[in-house]
């Protein structure tokens, strides 16, 4: 995968980063919206220092780390991804709360037209906002999008320092734990 220019990181402000998604995934994982260096690369979570792809690996979900430029064996492992906002911005403090709403409204018709058997939003104050969930916390949520199980991770960007890569990982391995539980998370 190739750095985009500070040319290219300023054109991809505003544009949109496809779906990575298809029927009856296992997980469908939602990001707040894409980024400029992802939407500048066309991959999700490719900013170098997103943990999302480590923890991913950690967590026992790909059987390797993989780089955000092979995304698409994601659907091969029965995983996809999609974003409350589509738009690509610098900072996620760059999108309104009517977005929010507008971007849940959105995800809700993914998941009704794709079934995944869980939905795993990366991010508490955006599954707070896009959803109107005040008290939501990390883990799964009482909430379900038809048969659609919803569940909340930490936000993976290296923005986030709450949350270290142990940590996630652990955390997206409760998340493995419960949408494959006739096989326990990996550890590697």
């Amino acid at each position: 995968m190739h750095k985009p220019s500070k040319a290219e990181l300023a054109a991809a402000h505003g544009t949109v980063l496809d779906d990575l998604v298809a029927p009856e995934l296992n997980v469908l994982f939602c990001g707040i919206n894409p980024g400029l260096w992802s939407a500048a690369t066309g991959f999700h979570f490719a900013r170098p220092g997103n943990r999302f792809w480590p923890a991913l690996h950690l967590s026992g979900f790909t059987p390797r780390l993989f780089d955000a430029s092979e995304q698409k064996l994601l659907l091969g492992l029965g995983l996809g991804i999609t974003n409350v906002v589509a738009r690509a911005t610098a900072r996620a403090d760059e999108l309104t709360p009517t977005e929010f709403v507008e971007g849940g409204k959105r995800l809700v018709s993914v998941v009704l037209k794709y079934r995944p058997k869980f939905l795993a939003v990366v991010g508490v104050g955006a599954y707070r906002t896009a959803f109107a969930a005040p008290k939501a916390v990390v883990g799964p949520q009482e909430a379900t999008i038809g048969e659609t199980r919803v569940w909340v991770l930490p936000n993976p960007s290296g923005l986030n320092a709450h949350w270290q890569l142990p940590a996630l990982a652990e955390e997206f391995g409760r998340l493995r734990a419960a949408a494959s539980p006739s096989r326990p998370p990996r550890r590697s």
